[in-house]
């Protein structure tokens, strides 16, 4: 009870210290703060372009670039059609901005990135082989980036230009390491880095390719297994370890 009575006197010292006129215009403001802070984060222009393109690539893995709906791109990103043109002048620089923001990073990310941290070429090759996903799902939707070459690099410029730039990014990254791993011994002199860099690229796209036709995960694990195998081809005789 004391402790009541206590909080009843400094409530009404409290109440005494506001002007009586402004309590409801107090509580309004409260009332929609929230719902305005929750307006401006929505209005983040970045975060809604970010919300675009995942929604897009989503929707173009799905359906190709092609049959990808606008209208099912927005509403899983939850913006307007206001907000996509905001950011992308078509349907094409929206595709565009995919390979270019989410592929390209991601073939960074999972190819050229574990190279430059590792010290063994060839291991790190062999690990990210062995990394590629067999799930059902994966194995049926294909690869992303060989997808849209297929569908779209005989039909659009833009399309083949950007994507050219990612496979030559790839090539490229694989053959820097298979140079360095000659200078340290890990690879084998007589590899012709660029060459065998393209041939990596090939099988593991063409087994993508095999398996998504077949809609198989065994035919991409048999994939799998024999490009590591010619993967430790790539060794010098007597440091042919398995993978």
């Amino acid at each position: 009870m004391l402790r009541c009575n206590v909080m009843d006197m400094a409530d009404r010292q409290i109440w005494r210290l506001i002007p009586q006129h402004l309590p409801y215009k107090l509580v309004g403001m409260l009332v929609r703060k929230h719902p305005q802070a929750r307006k401006r984060r929505s209005r983040d222009p970045e975060r809604t372009r970010e919300r675009l393109l995942q929604a897009a690539f989503r929707e173009i893995y799905r359906s190709g670039f092609q049959s990808a709906s606008l209208d099912t791109i927005l509403a899983t990103a939850g913006v307007t059609k206001g907000a996509l043109y905001y950011h992308f002048d078509s349907k094409e620089a929206l595709g565009y901005a995919v390979v270019e923001e989410v592929i390209a990073p991601d073939v960074r990310e999972t190819w050229l990135r574990p190279l430059e941290r590792g010290k063994d070429p060839v291991d790190a090759l062999i690990g990210i082989v062995q990394g590629i996903s067999v799930r059902p799902e994966d194995v049926r939707g294909g690869c992303q980036l060989n997808n849209l070459a297929q569908e779209m690099s005989p039909l659009d410029a833009g399309f083949r230009k950007r994507l050219a730039m990612v496979f030559h990014a790839w090539r490229e990254g694989v053959a820097d390491a298979l140079r360095e791993g000659q200078t340290h011994g890990s690879v084998r002199r007589d590899v012709e880095p660029a060459d065998a860099a393209g041939l990596l690229i090939a099988m593991v796209e063409g087994y993508g390719s095999l398996a998504k036709n077949a809609q198989d995960p065994k035919v991409m694990r048999a994939g799998i297994r024999n490009i590591v195998g010619w993967l430790l081809s790539l060794r010098p005789p007597g440091n042919r370890k398995r993978g």
